[in-house]
């Protein structure tokens, strides 16, 4: 293993680098929950980023590939937010009002452009499939078995929904922790009487 003025050169480099690329991916993640997609050049993400255009370009090679590294990257970034231990209803409720409170504006801004923007229809859908997971996860140990176990799904789905959460806390003003509340109460519902 090299050591030295190189290997100390080589390893700030590439943490300049890795420094770099997440600064453009925050840009990128960032300006899609403020600004409608068609709106978003890569002279804004380098602006935001503090960088130049060519800088971008150097690290992604391309727009399609920077797209593509922010949705990798903001994909991680909810799984993480979102991460309970199975079977907590308090736990998953909490953790997914709480990534709506950091997201949910922004995703309902790319859910108002699903159907007439490829990338925002792209990024919507790969979102559901995530929260669909996310919920076969968090309440899977509570879930009763087939044939109802789907249909139980799928009102958890809505329960935790961006949506649910924009009808209380959006439409009606509820505070974030009786927003908490009352979709707690949701999923317990659907848990205690599954359909059937």
């Amino acid at each position: 293993m090299k050591t030295g003025p190189r290997a100390y050169r080589m390893t700030a480099r590439a943490r300049a680098v890795e420094q770099t690329r997440d600064a453009v991916l925050d840009a990128v993640i960032a300006l899609h929950a403020e600004h409608l997609s068609s709106d978003i050049s890569l002279a804004d993400v380098a602006a935001r980023a503090g960088v130049s255009v060519q800088t971008v370009l150097r690290h992604f090679g391309s727009r399609e590939n920077l797209v593509d590294a922010a949705l990798r990257r903001a994909s991680a970034d909810v799984e993480d937010e979102r991460r309970v231990s199975p079977g907590d209803v308090e736990a998953a409720v909490r953790a997914v009002v709480e990534h709506y409170e950091r997201r949910g504006d922004g995703v309902l801004l790319l859910l108002a452009q699903e159907g007439s923007e490829p990338f925002a229809a792209r990024v919507t859908g790969h979102g559901r499939a995530l929260h669909r997971r996310w919920v076969v996860d968090s309440f899977g140990p509570l879930l009763p078995p087939p044939p109802t176990r789907e249909e139980c799904l799928d009102l958890l789905v809505v329960a935790t929904d961006v949506y649910t959460w924009k009808l209380l806390r959006r439409d009606r003003g509820m505070s974030t922790a009786r927003t908490r509340a009352r979709m707690e109460v949701l999923v317990r519902a659907v848990l205690a009487a599954p359909p059937g």
